[in-house]
This record gives C-alpha cells, sequence and structure tokens, in this order.
C-alpha cells in the first residue's frame, strides 16, 4: 500500500474542482512531463526529480539530441506505474517529479554552457533529491558529476553502457565534447577508474587513445564481444562486483544498444546490445548504491518513427527502478 503522502503528492484537481491522478489518465492526455509526474520547482517536494538538459553542443558529427528531452517526455506518457518484471512500483515508493529542463545563459560558449548544467546538479545535490538526467548528448554526465561531487567525500564508481569508451582527449579544439567526459571525470577525481566499468563497447577507431586511457587507468572495458561470450547476467554479477558497495552513477548512452533499436542517435554503431539484454542488464543492477543516473545521446530528428526515443524511455524508467530502492521517506507525525 503506498504512503498517502505519496498517493497526495500524484493527485491534482481540474477545473471543475474534482481531484484525479493524471498518471491513471488516458495516455495521450495531459501535458508532456516526464512519464506524466507533476512537473515540481520545490526540491523539498520529491525524492526523486527527472532533469531534461536539452544540449548537444558536445556533438562531433550529427547533431539534433538536443531535442531529446521534449521528445523522451512524449514517448514516456507510454510508461505504466508497474514493471512487470520485477514488481518495482517506484510511484508507490517516492515522489517522483519533473524538474524541468536546465536553464542556459549562454549557449554557445563551451565552458560556460557546461557550467548551467553544472549549476543545475550543484543545486539538486544540495538537496536529498536523487537525480535522473535525459540529455542531450553524452557530454552533460561531466557537469553533472561535477556538481553531485559535493555529496561524497571521494570519487565515485561507474557503471556506463556505451559503443564508446568517451575517453578521447582534446578533439577539434575543446575537450567538452560527447567523446570526452569520462577522461575529464577521472582527470578531476569524480569517478574512479578502478570501480568503472564500460558495457558494449565496440566500433572502429581514428586512433586508440580513448581506449588505451580507459585500460591503463584501471577501467574495466567490456567489448561487445565479451559481452555476448559471457552475457548479460555474468556481466551484470562482475560489473557489481567491481564497483562495489560505496557509492555508483549510472550512465547509459543509447547508441551502446543496436542501431535496429535506436537509429536516432549521433554516432550508431552495429552489432549492438539488444533492448532485452539492456533491460535485464539493468534490472540486474539492483542492489547497487546507484546516487543518480542518465540516459543520453537520444536524437529525434534523426528518427522520425520514434522507436528511438521510447526505448530511451523505457530506459529511463528501468533505472528510476532502481533509484526507488533508495528512498526511504521519514516516519508519519
Amino acid at each position: 500500500m503506498a504512503d498517502h503522502r505519496i498517493k497526495a503528492f500524484y493527485q491534482r484537481q481540474d477545473i471543475l474542482g474534482e481531484t484525479y491522478e493524471p498518471m491513471q489518465q488516458l495516455r495521450f492526455t495531459e501535458l508532456a512531463t516526464f512519464m506524466r509526474v507533476p512537473l515540481v520547482s520545490d526540491l523539498a517536494d520529491v525524492d526523486i526529480g527527472i532533469v531534461g538538459i536539452p544540449y548537444d553542443g558536445g556533438l562531433t558529427a550529427r547533431t539534433g539530441a538536443r531535442y531529446g528531452p521534449r521528445e523522451v517526455r512524449n514517448q514516456s506518457s507510454l510508461m505504466r506505474a508497474i514493471n512487470v518484471a520485477t514488481g518495482a512500483r517506484p510511484f508507490e515508493r517516492a515522489r517522483v517529479g519533473d524538474l524541468g529542463d536546465v536553464r542556459f545563459k549562454d549557449l554557445f560558449n563551451l565552458e560556460n554552457a557546461i557550467k548551467d548544467i553544472e549549476r543545475t546538479f550543484v543545486r539538486i545535490a544540495e538537496s536529498d533529491v536523487l537525480p535522473l538526467a535525459v540529455g542531450g548528448d553524452h557530454s552533460v554526465t561531466y557537469p553533472i558529476l561535477k556538481g553531485l561531487r559535493s555529496r561524497f567525500d571521494e570519487p565515485v564508481g561507474l557503471l556506463h553502457v556505451d559503443a564508446h569508451t568517451d575517453t578521447w582527449p582534446e578533439f577539434a579544439g575543446s575537450k567538452f565534447h560527447h567523446g570526452a567526459p569520462f577522461r575529464l571525470a577521472t582527470d578531476e577525481g569524480l569517478i574512479d577508474p578502478h570501480r568503472t566499468v564500460q558495457i558494449g563497447i565496440r566500433g572502429g577507431q581514428n586512433f586508440a587513445d580513448g581506449l588505451d586511457y580507459s585500460r591503463d587507468k584501471g577501467m574495466r572495458v567490456i567489448t561487445i564481444e565479451e559481452f555476448d561470450d559471457l552475457g548479460w547476467e555474468a556481466v551484470a554479477q562482475e560489473a557489481k562486483r567491481i564497483v562495489g558497495e560505496g557509492p555508483v552513477y549510472l550512465t547509459f548512452d543509447v547508441d551502446g544498444l543496436d542501431p535496429a533499436y535506436t537509429p536516432g542517435t549521433g554516432t550508431p554503431e552495429a552489432g549492438g546490445i539488444t533492448m532485452r539484454e539492456a533491460q535485464r542488464l539493468i534490472r540486474a543492477f539492483s542492489g547497487v548504491n546507484l546516487i543518480g543516473g542518465d540516459v543520453v545521446e537520444v536524437s529525434p530528428p534523426l528518427d522520425p518513427s520514434g522507436m528511438t526515443s521510447l526505448n530511451g524511455a523505457t530506459i529511463l524508467f528501468e533505472i528510476l527502478c532502481l533509484l526507488a530502492e533508495h528512498v526511504t521517506l521519514p516516519p508519519i507525525d
């Protein structure tokens, strides 16, 4: 039975003065928020806050991820309240709110745009809210981690699903691009490379710097071939062993999936993870000490079918179910 405070959080009144729950209404109705949760601005009102980051200034090829949050909101209206596979009921366990989008003051300046994102997550870190972000390109994870670091005394672990290691050096004159967030995060002590697992890595390379950096720093790089050989369950167990009991951030780049499932992404790589494997992999991370997560690189203009956004929203729901495990409401007075 859901806590009555949580139930009241999701209730609204219409213009007739009648009380109703938007999540229980027809799924093509209501304003487009993430999973039809309330749009909130007061962090004291929520346990888990979903944040849009409409930014793709770090892309190196195909653009469009700035539209990711908007279309993931649309497709996430198809999500329901119960995870049939795990039994999780995140909306009965936690107050989940849509915190809106990061607001940019200087979008066309890469360094300042990064600071705008960081500023938002510094504010979240000052609260008790667990953040769940939707990008945007993968460069956004770096300022997210920067913003959250005040919560922790040491670097956090990282569960990273992707086709690429994203540990490249400077590219085209800038270090703030979507191929570099985890090199920057490692160099600044935001993540512990020995508690970092990169899953699904594949595709050709023009140079080996990123792969070499990950391995030289001690990250566990699991290529798609090894993923196939071991299977999703063994990979999940090894990942959990490596990240251990300390705080862990989960980041999911949709190009980790095969392009059959996510054609709308900036850097698709053939031969990727299936949606079913991805869902089971994430579910197997239950029990990990998650402190936040993100889904990135959804580029709606590259996929008119909407399938990429739908699969992105589905992954978002799976991560939400994990985060809800860590919410404990205070006792009722």
